[in-house]
């Protein structure tokens, strides 16, 4: 299946990334039916002819269709996109699985882990399709903030499955003059570095709220990168995935845009707002939020010390006071920068 061959494309989500993905692929000529979740979202949706509240004056092409049926986005779909919050995921497979074609390719282009249980995206569409599909599972994930995609900039990302031949056909329908698209074998590596980022970019909007400056910042980022590696590689992840795009590029973008919403939590809460507060006025979801307990749990189960991601659960979720987990993080014994 390549770019000639796919017909039919799916994005699951009308979240901004997923109709980000779905212009994306509709501006390259494949017909695009994008799943929204109810019949009411999809009759606004067709009406305005773009997705006001995620990408306001970004017209649909023509080739992007709108639907509330799992049927008529799903049934015929050659490609499936799923591009929803992490917390649903189980809930919106569930939803598609009876009408997916088992010779479809599934894309995850959602960031983060289960709450509960640390599992990937993809170990949790695994679970729940069961037996049912046998097709091939990929894995979408990079420097990809949706504004400035949707607005022509260049851009790269990467895409990770355990079959080559496979990853090619996906990069040749994903790719264009200004979206780039690498291929990876390492699912969990790719994976895990767009889940984890999402932690550290938190930590980053504190460290800019806080006007700490550009070296205790850069300190941050490089040693949130080597809990990164620590985890990756405990989870069967290969290190080198974690220099790359899907890590080390999308902890860039993340940690120091403006465009980013898991650094804007951590700025507004250097500023004195309360996290309820802040979710709640939002008008996306922050992933980092959620899955910075999420990673809490996974190293706690694989034994990985991971000091900047405690100390930014205990922030959250435990009132620790930004100064006294500044102090902490720089009060750590000595060590070997590479232990």
């Amino acid at each position: 299946m390549n770019i000639h061959e796919t017909k039919n494309a799916a994005v699951v989500g009308t979240t901004g990334w997923g109709t980000t993905l779905a212009i994306l692929l509709a501006r390259k000529g494949i017909a695009v039916n994008l799943l929204a979740r109810t019949e009411e979202e999809a009759e606004k949706l067709i009406k305005d002819g773009e997705n006001i509240r995620f990408a306001p004056d970004i017209a649909f092409p023509d080739t992007l269709k709108v639907t509330s049926s799992p049927k008529t986005a799903i049934g015929d779909a050659d490609v499936i996109v799923i591009a929803v919050p992490s917390n649903t995921i189980r809930t919106n497979i569930s939803r598609i699985a009876s009408f997916i074609k088992p010779e479809s390719i599934l894309v995850s282009a959602t960031k983060g882990l289960e709450i509960k249980t640390g599992m990937r995206v993809t170990q949790m569409i695994s679970e729940e399709l069961k037996a049912e599909w046998s097709g091939t599972l990929c894995v979408l994930s990079g420097p990809n903030l949706a504004n400035e995609i949707l607005r022509g900039k260049p851009s790269t990302t990467v895409i990770a499955c355990d079959s080559e031949n496979q990853a090619k056909k996906v990069q040749e329908i994903f790719s264009s003059e200004l979206f780039r698209v690498y291929t990876n074998n390492d699912i969990v590596g790719v994976e895990l570095g767009g889940a984890l980022k999402n932690v550290f970019a938190i930590g980053a909007g504190i460290c800019d709220g806080m006007k700490v400056g550009d070296n205790a910042k850069a300190a941050f980022v490089t040693r949130g990168l080597a809990e990164m590696v620590r985890l990756s590689s405990a989870a069967g992840g290969n290190p080198l995935t974690i220099a790359g795009l899907a890590g080390m590029g999308d902890m860039i973008a993340t940690c120091y845009s403006e465009l980013s919403r898991n650094r804007t939590v951590g700025f507004q809460l250097a500023s004195g707002m309360k996290l309820n507060d802040l979710l709640q006025s939002m008008n996306q979801v922050a992933e980092g939020v959620v899955t910075t307990a999420a990673v809490v749990e996974l190293s706690n189960r694989l034994k990985v010390d991971m000091p900047i991601t405690k100390c930014t659960y205990e922030i959250l979720y435990e009132n620790l006071s930004l100064e006294a987990a500044m102090s902490g993080l720089l009060g750590r014994d000595p060590a070997s920068e590479w232990n």
